[in-house]
């Protein structure tokens, strides 16, 4: 027995070194922590229960045979989180340069298909060199098998995914079908097609960092959702984003204790100009809005016309949809739609109320927008909010015109409370732009044209640029005053937690991809 127990804990200890000390030290020099440091970084201290350590690959092609490393290149297992359980897999680059096998991927499936069983999220630390040649197709298998339980998984429990070294070729697909990707910069990158294949076939030249680094994901593709400037905080941004999201689709959000006072909010007063050509950050509006320091913003770097993210409103999750006057002046282009689209889904998949914050001046025009498809992605935000069926709150801070009015959360599409401030804007066009249409005979046969349209101009404005049309018709179910915003949002949030929709029975709708 005693024998036994030694030849276990020898195995064991063969596990813990990975590829071996070289290997790791030249993950070191890297500034990568290894495998087993991100999830001991990740998750409560002594709570991690590895699965698979003793695995081995099946290969005996091209010398495998004399290569055997337990794990076979990912370390899975589960732990607890801030106290809260979650499933994490960490690919060893030490071994075998991370690269997946039939059996790293077998790993990488069971512990998918206990997370759903289980109902917590799943974690996947990325760091690769891709399919393992070695097992040809067997390893093309083994991430189609991944993929798969993904795509199941989605809407299930949340899955995040971390990039933190090289994610190329089929690698990339499975992050891709993650709900949140944050990448480390300058030690991480993400391409169908490395800069080697690019420069054969199109002859541009490009290195791994422009081509698929972190900050080109960030801010040129969208791809990444946030970005962080080590390993260490990578993981702790991780924490720190589990901390707004429900275990799984069956459970609410997490809240923190929080006691209630006034909550008048003098501030949000003076935040919008009185010229309504001004710029304003709509960032000062949501953090007068929500908790202190609670807002954590997604794809912050990208389509920066809107605005996404998570907040605590009275200690309880909400996630925020808003316009951003400071960039395009809040307009609704091609990016900005999918990227609230896509937050939206997630919102409505896990049971986060929404907060619309909206001060759009429409859609925005030109041939590129048009050639792009801003039509269909467009109406991907239309179809995400229409089709949403968590509390849904509307905020108009300033002008909503034309169909971005409708797009943007109107209670026409199903928004449960629509607000607005006193100094709100809702018709179909500027005043000035609808008074060239309407009156353009008048004003053309004036002595002074540009006199008449002014006095048109100030006519349109008095009749349709304000909120109480809206109001009159019970569109807006409230015109508020700034400063008592948030007290409002609280109390409707509040009254919306019981809220049930009979959907039509469906396999399921036809997004307009």
């Amino acid at each position: 027995m005693k024998e036994s127990h030694e030849e276990l804990n020898r195995r064991r200890a063969e596990a813990l070194k990975g590829g071996g000390e070289k290997r790791i030290e030249k993950q070191h020099e890297k500034k990568k922590l290894t495998a087993r440091e991100r999830i001991r970084y990740l998750l409560d201290a002594g709570s991690f229960e590895e699965l698979g350590s003793l695995v081995t690959h099946r290969t005996t092609d091209f010398g495998m045979a004399d290569q055997q490393y337990y794990g076979d290149g990912v370390v899975t297992g589960y732990g607890t989180i801030n106290g809260r359980l979650a499933y994490v897999y960490a690919q060893d680059f030490t071994i075998f340069g991370g690269s997946l096998s039939e059996t790293h991927a077998e790993k990488i499936c069971k512990l998918m298909d206990l997370a759903v069983k289980a109902g917590a999220p799943v974690i996947g630390l990325n760091d690769s060199g891709g399919a393992r040649i070695q097992e040809g197709v067997r390893s093309l298998a083994g991430y189609a098998d991944i993929f798969y339980r993904n795509v199941q998984a989605s809407g299930v429990v949340p899955q995040l995914s971390a990039i933190m070294g090289p994610c190329a070729g089929g690698a990339v697909y499975s992050p891709a079908l993650t709900d949140f990707i944050v990448m480390v910069e300058q030690t991480s990158y993400m391409f169908v097609t490395g800069p080697n294949v690019v420069r054969t076939v199109t002859n541009e030249e490009v290195d791994s960092e422009e081509l698929g680094g972190a900050r080109t994901h960030a801010s040129k593709s969208g791809v990444a959702h946030r970005t962080a400037p080590n390993d260490a905080a990578c993981l702790q941004d991780l924490k720190k984003l589990l901390t707004y999201l429900p275990q799984n689709n069956r459970e609410l959000p997490p809240s923190v204790p929080f006691e209630l006072g006034s909550e008048w909010r003098e501030d949000l007063g003076n935040l919008v100009p009185d010229n309504p050509n001004q710029p304003y950050d709509m960032r000062a509006v949501i953090e007068g809005i929500v908790d202190a320091e609670s807002f954590y913003e997604i794809h912050a770097e990208y389509a920066d016309n809107i605005l996404t993210g998570f907040a605590r409103l009275a200690g309880k999750t909400v996630g925020i949809v808003a316009n951003q006057p400071l960039s395009l002046a809040g307009v609704l282009d091609r990016d900005s739609s999918r990227k609230a689209a896509r937050f939206t889904r997630f919102c409505d998949c896990f049971n986060i109320p929404l907060l619309v914050l909206v001060d759009v001046p429409g859609f925005l025009p030109g041939t590129d927008q048009e050639w792009n498809g801003i039509i269909v992605h467009g109406a991907k935000l239309l179809y995400a909010l229409s089709e949403a069926t968590v509390p849904r709150i509307t905020l108009i801070t300033r002008k909503a015109y034309g169909g971005a009015y409708d797009v943007m959360n109107s209670k026409h599409i199903g928004a449960d409370l629509n607000y607005a401030w006193p100094g709100a804007e809702i018709a179909v066009m500027g005043a000035k732009g609808a008074s060239e249409i309407i009156f353009r005979k008048e004003i053309a046969k004036a002595e002074d044209p540009e006199k008449k349209l002014a006095e048109k101009e100030a006519e349109y404005a008095e009749k349709f640029a304000n909120p109480y049309r809206a109001a009159g018709r019970g569109f807006i179910d409230e015109v508020i005053l700034p400063g008592e915003t948030r007290r409002k949002l609280i109390r409707g949030f509040a009254s919306l937690e019981n809220k049930q929709v009979d959907a039509p029975k469906r396999k399921h709708g036809n997004i307009p991809l």
